[in-house]
């Protein structure tokens, strides 16, 4: 569940690639999340957006922002719709910033922010099957829990995201163990605040 400060990050990293990236369908954004968040979590043991991701046939899927696809929450039709565009042998969802709207940077870490201009730079110009392809890589995060299917909307967890040989993993799992229950307390906190209501 991703917290408020997340959603802002989200809302504002879904304007920064639907800005700089062509063809910024549904599939591509995705990704582009995914990889956000999985390189983000490697290198600081936290994601960005908060997103849980689940192994789905065609990739990792965050599914609290697919469930929302249909009808974007308030928040994200103020800064973005959706446009059908015909592809080559499919139809795209493409991403399109609302007129008048700026990616604010505030938001971001300078990290962050190098994350995403890197992103920018290796796929501004592909179409979502390459994408596919980074985000199905042997042995990576997606498929070490897909496996053929048997995985198949199965959470990724994102300890995946950094080799069990890669020095400061313990370090990066312990921030990530420590992110995890903060949520959780802020989860329960709020779920109390509603019943007392």
């Amino acid at each position: 569940m991703s917290t408020p400060l997340n959603r802002q990050k989200l809302v504002q990293a879904i304007v920064y690639f639907a800005s700089r990236m062509k063809y910024c369908g549904k599939i591509k954004l995705f990704k582009l999340l995914y990889l956000l968040d999985f390189e983000h979590f490697r290198q600081t043991g936290k994601s960005v957006t908060g997103f849980e991701y689940q192994a789905w046939k065609f990739g990792p899927v965050p599914v609290e922002l697919m469930e929302e696809w249909e009808e974007l929450s308030d928040d994200l039709s103020r800064v973005v719709h959706i446009v059908e565009e015909r592809g080559i042998d499919y139809d795209r969802q493409t991403v399109k910033v609302n007129d008048g709207v700026e990616f604010d940077a505030d938001e971001f870490t300078r990290r962050e922010l190098e994350i995403m201009e890197g992103l920018v730079a290796r796929y501004r110009d592909e179409y979502s099957p390459t994408m596919i392809d980074v985000t199905h890589q042997q042995n990576g995060a997606w498929d070490k829990v897909w496996q053929n299917g048997q995985g198949a909307r199965q959470r990724i967890p994102y300890e995946l995201a950094i080799p069990g040989n890669e020095a400061g993993r313990e370090s990066f799992l312990q921030v990530a163990r420590e992110q995890a229950m903060y949520r959780a307390a802020l989860a329960a906190a709020r779920a109390a605040d509603n019943s007392a209501a």
